[in-house]
């Protein structure tokens, strides 16, 4: 039998933060984390929204929005690392090309097993200025990134829960229930994480 592998991968899981985790941009953050290997991870935030609006970045980018149940939700902060450019987090789009089903529809797309992408091509953008594209989306500037081993160490520092994620959460939960809902993914309630876990 070959030997049971150390790594762990938490491509479609939810990080959690603990309440000890004092990092401004983690702070009661809940991270999808779109890629996680033995190279490192990248994740989006999904529960800081910015002041900017989907109508104000689409105006930026001089494109019309022809979606009126996306215009007023907010542009989120996806984390410290490029934070002017563009991720979208949305549910899978089928190929119209039937000989290419599984062949993401945009240019640049990450497609993530369990059913979500993340693209980072203006071409989503303009699938959903004339009102299609996906459905349901999650538009943020800047990612969450971690080098090699690094995640796994913040883990053994008990900084995270992780749970398997829940789209729900990400697409149909409000931005200010999103930490609760994902903390109830592992049947807790944020006043059960004391602030001094993991340093007795």
């Amino acid at each position: 039998m070959p030997a049971e592998s150390s790594t762990i991968n938490l491509t479609h899981h939810f990080l959690i933060a603990m309440p000890g985790l004092e990092d401004a941009s983690f702070q009661r953050s809940v991270v999808y984390l779109c890629e996680h290997s033995e190279r490192g991870a990248l994740g989006l935030v999904i529960n800081k929204p910015s002041d900017i609006k989907l109508k104000n970045l689409f105006e930026k980018v001089d494109l019309p929005l022809d979606r009126a149940d996306l215009a007023g939700i907010p542009v989120f902060h996806g984390g410290p690392v490029q934070t002017e450019r563009g991720f979208v987090l949305h549910e899978a789009v089928l190929g119209e090309d039937k000989d290419k089903p599984d062949e993401p529809v945009y240019a640049s797309t990450m497609t993530i097993p369990g059913g979500l992408e993340m693209t980072t091509s203006k071409d989503v953008l303009e699938a959903l200025s004339t009102g299609a594209g996906p459905r349901k989306v999650l538009v943020s500037l800047g990612y969450s990134a971690w080098g090699e081993g690094q995640l796994e160490s913040e883990l053994a520092e008990n900084s995270w829960l992780t749970v398997a994620a829940d789209p729900q959460v990400i697409f149909d939960t409000p931005v200010e229930q999103r930490y609760d809902k994902a903390l109830s993914l592992l049947g807790l309630q944020s006043w059960m994480l004391s602030p001094e876990a993991g340093h007795a």
